[in-house]
């Protein structure tokens, strides 16, 4: 399945509230949203035909969220699905990460884009390919390590790969507090000694699998982040299996 009919599915079955993209090109996977939307990108060029509610940024997405208020632009409201799409650098993925989480409702999903290289080319921190992953899927083992708490799952969608984060916990400062620490064990000089299991996608769902799941649907089962996460590990275990990436 292609990324974008995938998108387009988890907007019509989550009916975010709220929706961020950080990342925003040429606007294609922005003018999905049916919410209020907010889109940062120092280099954005729209070319799709945007006809929804939405600000765009023409900013790094450290600065936004170095405001007093991120959420100004919605109301106050927190965001209910972000999808990541900057920077194809660790560190600036880790930090969008970070600052998504905090900005958003525990009932909320963030998906990161590009996180399965198809080769050690396309995962270089310094870019010599046309299609270009950089070293992001490191995130894939920070959150192992580091969000026990969190559901992680990787979805086999076309050109390469998503990641889905359930269970959010917006008061969680472990990845902010080990920041400096995560980039010392993480962050390596090319070529990236990419694990087997991210370049063959043993680790990955096919889409309609994981929308199958109803994990989507399950992120608003409960009211607290530890009551919703553990009904979605519950949920996770039983209609994916013990294969499923979790942090």
């Amino acid at each position: 399945m292609y990324y974008i009919d995938f998108l387009t599915e988890v907007h019509r079955r989550h009916r975010p509230g709220a929706y961020l993209e950080i990342g925003v090109a040429s606007g294609k996977s922005l003018r999905l949203a049916e919410c209020r939307a907010v889109g940062i990108d120092p280099a954005f060029a729209i070319t799709a035909p945007l006809d929804n509610d939405v600000a765009v940024f023409r900013t790094t997405s450290d600065e936004y969220f170095n405001r007093p208020d991120p959420l100004q632009a919605t109301g106050g409201q927190p965001f209910e699905l972000s999808f990541i799409d900057g920077l194809h650098l660790f560190e600036f993925a880790l930090r969008d990460l970070i600052n998504a989480e905090r900005t958003s409702s525990p009932h909320g999903v963030i998906i990161i884009d590009d996180m399965f290289p198809r080769t050690v080319d396309e995962a270089a921190r310094v870019r010599h390919t046309d299609a270009w992953t950089g070293d992001v899927f490191w995130i894939i083992d920070v959150l192992a390590r580091y969000r026990p708490g969190l559901t992680v799952v990787g979805v086999d969608t076309r050109p390469t790969g998503l990641l889905l984060v359930f269970g959010l916990d917006p008061s969680d400062t472990t990845l902010a507090d080990h920041y400096d620490e995560i980039l010392a064990d993480y962050r390596r000089a090319d070529p990236q000694p990419v694990p087997d299991q991210v370049l063959q996608r043993s680790i990955v769902f096919p889409a309609d699998r994981l929308l199958e799941s109803e994990l989507i649907e399950e992120t608003r089962s409960a009211e607290t982040p530890a009551a919703i996460q553990a009904n979605l590990q519950r949920v996770a275990a039983a209609r994916l299996g013990t294969a499923f990436v979790t942090a």
